[in-house]
């Protein structure tokens, strides 16, 4: 059947079009309901079950399906409360739903993130939801009346086909009495559906009912911004601005948007990033509870700038919120107090109060339930695991059960008389310090896509036996017989580069650098490309890879491992000896790598005197040109930075760390990192003069001047000047930057130089215009060379195989506008996987000293604040803070310098770059954040330092001495 549809839309000129569109109705959609005499095998997808067994309810006895509306998914006027929603619904205890086209187009005008989560959510077989297309049913599309709005005619059509339901589930066997039931918030839409005979109930209702699930009540949400009454109705923070005349100040100038950052170091203080292309006020500081006025990390807010006499700078104080009682506001007054003090005039930095929320971006957070000291309480304090989160209040039955366990809790909302905002329980993820749970922790804190791979995106997979045909090796070029070799650290599976050097007959070099052809087997657009697309970049952490691509790609077909047929994609130069190039040329090929070996293997290949063979031959070709380009890329102005990386090595039987120690870095790591960076540039030019609006690249912009202040300070400190004004100066500096009596100062201020730099960012050519790469010296790059960990290469990759006329465009290719976008999701998905990897280890690490006791080591401060030290420990690349102030201790007397900078504590001044020597424990204390803590060992401070007979004692060591004589 065919029915039209007439609406007007309104043009860009200001004209009206009377738009006429076809709706088909249909006879042949299925109820979902298996056995169902009237549908047949009309359903489609996951169906509900025969005989539902839902949880008891007191309110429906018989089995039923459950038919929520939109306000259940998400809610009208609250859209930040959806978590709860879907939190309830993703709970294995709900089952048998049926989701209405009608709610799921406008849950998918409404947010994006619930629409994704409600297609996961119905895409789980075991869930037994079902979607069912009301719109094109011929018993269940309704038309809009003459007066009736969208929402009216919407709630009209979710009652018409919960009500079909009811009376079509009637028709099935008699014995059946199985009915539908309607969910929803409305309370005028709740009294049509009980006056059209529907069975209907609120979801709090509904929920309550099943008293065999009394877990789920802990997960209803707040439905009001003012949430659960306080006891103490006293008002803290005052009331935020609706957003008309939010959006009225910031256009004429009032108030300025931007990106709310809380500290991690300091809870009472924030920065807010201004949105907008003018330099002037882009970053401005709030500090205080009453200024930060309930924003939390990374929503958008509308800021107030302060009179010039208020400005503050940026505090150096280290301040955790550790305080038990949620709503002493006194204390925190007093705190703040510790923030003001008297500064330079020129620290001062543009200071704000929030005085709106644009856009909340709160998500569900990881953390620890911090449970009431009163009995029987069912009010809590739930501590997250990001200090940048403030504390939550939820209400729940379970603490004791939850207690000593990793959670998630999602947000509801903030009262202005709360000190805290009010939140509920949504999953128990696992016991704290087990390490399966504390990686998933990290994980979804990081927001890092883990789950495995869908049955949809396999599909796209190759068949195996796999192996390359005649069509495979249409445009390009069978290069199996050279000799090619790959380099990587040890136990590399994803190998996605290996190279070649060879002597032609003119005396000069053939060199290739050859990259696995992962856009061969990821075709644009299909289920395999989107995945890859949101990933963007494969995890790794100490113990596991959290893949990109499907491991039949990353870990074999796409893997240039040695002795088997590979595709590949190549960059091939002909140069002279002295590393000049003298032609380019770019080809899909086919490789068969002659040897995968390690950094260390190939660097005892090339150092030794006995070995002569074609590949350790090709090794030292390769390696001298390396040093050439090196030194030429120096002298251009590159930067040669340092970050102390580390690496464990585990127990074969537990996977617990036994040792830690910092990477060991060879010629033969420099050898490939050249050749690695020329392929990059080589490929960057090619796309950008065939696209010179499309191209993907990469850029890393020159950090702003007060960036290095801490740099130049520290330098002058040790007599040594470090100028900043071009990359050349810098790296000229640093090179100039040494002591005799301490060889290790060098390094100590490559380390802080990085510290310095800018995060170095994907973006499209046709949308900048500042291209450079500073830390490279290069006017322009890209990422071509990891394609089987980075998503940008893919990219590239394709972009190259149009141009050399290797493969056909497609649409999204030169679209800059979607290429921007995508941009930005590498962009976030590269950052939070450096974050992800910082925690892995941070957390490795801590499993390391618990094993091993107390110890002590030398350290080198990197920062001196007001009242602690920041340290490096360069045995174990490890840093951490060492505080002077304790509680329930008397206070030293602290004098802190920000213009040297040094701190003074008693009669012992510290500067950065001060040898001192630090005991090192886990401290297991505070079971939400255990960390390791340093203490002063020397120099000897009365009252301050450690003795030193107690700083090498292992505690463990007594308790592995009886496990010895047991065994």
């Amino acid at each position: 059947m065919l029915k039209s549809k007439t609406f007007l839309k309104k043009t860009r000129a200001g004209g009206v079009m009377k738009i006429v569109r076809e709706h088909y109705l249909r006879d042949d959609i299925g109820c979902g309901a298996p056995g169902c005499v009237a549908c047949g095998d009309a359903h489609e997808g996951p169906v509900l079950e025969p005989q539902p067994l839902d949880p008891a309810s007191s309110l429906c006895p018989q089995p039923h399906y459950l038919l929520p509306d939109t306000n259940v998914l998400l809610h009208q006027e609250k859209l930040l409360l959806f978590l709860f929603k879907i939190d309830v619904l993703e709970d294995p205890a709900i089952r048998n739903v049926i989701v209405l086209q009608t709610v799921l187009q406008e849950v998918r005008n409404r947010s994006a993130p619930v629409y994704k989560r409600i297609r996961d959510v119905t895409n789980n077989q075991e869930k037994h939801f079902y979607t069912f297309t009301n719109e094109h049913h011929r018993e269940t599309y309704v038309e809009q009346e003459q007066g009736e709005n969208a929402n009216d005619r919407n709630d009209r059509a979710i009652r018409v086909a919960a009500k079909w339901y009811n009376e079509h589930l009637k028709k099935m066997s008699a014995e059946n009495q199985l009915q539908v039931v309607f969910i929803t918030n409305d309370r005028r839409n709740k009294e049509k559906a009980i006056e059209e005979g529907i069975p209907a109930f609120t979801c709090e209702e509904y929920v309550k009912s099943l008293t065999a699930n009394p877990e789920l009540i802990d997960r209803l949400a707040c439905l009001s911004e003012e949430g659960s009454e306080i006891e103490s109705g006293k008002v803290i923070f005052s009331e935020h601005l609706p957003l008309s005349k939010l959006q009225q100040g910031i256009k004429s100038g009032t108030y300025l948007q931007g990106t709310f950052r809380a500290s991690r170091e300091n809870y009472l203080e924030a920065t807010v990033w201004v949105h907008g292309d003018t330099e002037e006020n882009k970053e401005i500081i709030l500090q205080g509870l009453k200024n930060l006025n309930r924003a939390i990390h990374e929503d958008i807010v509308a800021v107030e700038l302060l009179p010039k006499n208020q400005w503050v700078a940026p505090s150096s104080v280290v301040l955790h919120d550790e305080g038990q009682n949620e709503d002493d506001v006194e204390k925190e007054e007093e705190r703040e107090r510790i923030l003001k003090t008297a500064v330079n005039e020129k620290m001062l930095k543009p200071t704000g109060r929030v005085v709106g929320i644009i856009k909340r971006n709160w998500r569900p957070y990881c953390g620890m339930l911090s449970k009431s000291d009163i009995k029987e309480s069912r009010r809590h304090l739930f501590t997250p695991a990001d200090k940048r989160i403030p504390r939550i209040r939820i209400e729940t039955r379970q603490a004791s059960t939850l207690e000593g366990r990793r959670i998630i809790v999602a947000v509801d909302g903030w009262p202005r008389n709360s000190r805290y905002p009010n939140g509920h329980f949504v999953k128990n993820l696992g016991e704290v310090g087990d390490k399966e749970t504390e990686t998933e922790v990290l994980l979804l804190e990081h927001d890092v896509p883990h789950q495995p791979f869908s049955q949809a995106v396999l599909s796209f997979l190759p068949k195996m036996p796999w192996s390359i045909t005649e069509k495979d090796m249409k445009n390009r070029e069978d290069l199996r017989h050279l000799c090619v070799c790959s380099v990587d650290p040890p136990g590399c599976t994803d190998i996605d580069d290996a190279l070649h050097c060879r002597e032609l007959e003119n005396g000069n070099l053939e060199v290739g650098v050859h990259i696995a052809d992962v856009s061969h087997f990821i075709r644009p657009g299909n289920a395999l490309d989107q995945e890859s697309a949101r990933r963007g970049t494969t995890v790794y952490l100490c113990e596991k890879r959290i893949d990109m691509v499907p491991e039949l790609l990353s870990s074999n077909l796409c893997s240039l491992r040695c002795n088997v047929d590979r595709l590949a994609f190549s960059c091939i130069w002909e140069m002279n000896h002295n590393a000049e190039i003298l032609k380019t040329r770019f080809t899909k090929s086919a490789i068969n790598s002659k040897a995968s070996l390690t950094y260390a293997e190939a660097q005892m290949r090339i150092d030794s005197a006995t070995m002569n063979d074609d590949i350790t031959t090709s090794l030292r070709g390769l390696n001298k040109l390396a040093k050439i380009l090196k030194k030429r890329r120096i002298e251009k102005g590159a930067l040669t930075l340092s970050s102390p990386e580390v690496r464990f090595h585990m127990d074969s039987e537990t996977h617990d760390p036994i040792d830690l120690q910092t990477k060991e870095l060879r010629e033969t790591n420099s050898m490939v990192e050249e050749f690695m960076l020329l392929a990059n540039i080589s490929v960057a030019k090619k796309i950008h003069e065939e696209f010179s609006e499309h191209a993907l690249l990469r850029k890393h912009p020159a950090p702003p001047p007060s960036n290095y202040e801490i740099l130049v300070k520290a330098a002058k400190s040790k007599n040594l000047e470090i100028k900043t004004d071009t990359a050349k100066s810098l790296a000229d500096s640093l090179d100039r930057a040494d002591s005799p009596s301490f060889p290790y100062l060098n390094t100590l201020l490559r380390i802080l130089a990085t510290r310095c730099m800018m995060q170095a960012v994907y973006f499209c050519s046709g949308m900048d215009n500042d291209f450079h790469h500073y830390g490279l010296a290069s006017p322009i790059y890209t990422h071509f060379t990891s394609p089987i960990r980075r998503y940008a290469d893919i990219i590239v990759h394709r972009l190259l195989a149009v141009a050399i006329g290797a493969d056909c465009t497609y649409p999204e290719l030169t679209d800059k506008h979607k290429l921007a976008d995508l941009c930005k999701n590498l962009n976030f998905r590269h950052k939070m996987a450096q974050y992800a990897q910082r925690a892995s280890v941070a957390f490795h690490t801590q499993l390391f000293f618990k094993s091993k006791g107390i110890v002590s080591e030398e350290a080198y401060i990197l920062f001196v604040r007001k009242n602690a030290i920041v340290v490096l420990i360069p045995k174990y690349g490890l840093e951490g803070t060492v505080f002077f102030e304790e509680k329930d201790k008397p206070k030293p007397r602290l004098i802190y310098d920000d213009e040297i900078p040094s701190l003074k504590i008693e009669d012992t001044v510290f500067h950065i770059f001060d040898k001192v020597k630090v005991k090192i424990v886990l401290d297991s204390s505070n079971l939400q954040h255990q960390k390791i803590r340093m203490s002063l060992v020397e120099p000897q401070i009365p009252g301050i330092s450690i003795p030193m007979d107690t700083s090498n004692m292992d505690i463990n060591e007594p308790e592995r001495k009886k496990k010895k004589l047991e065994k």
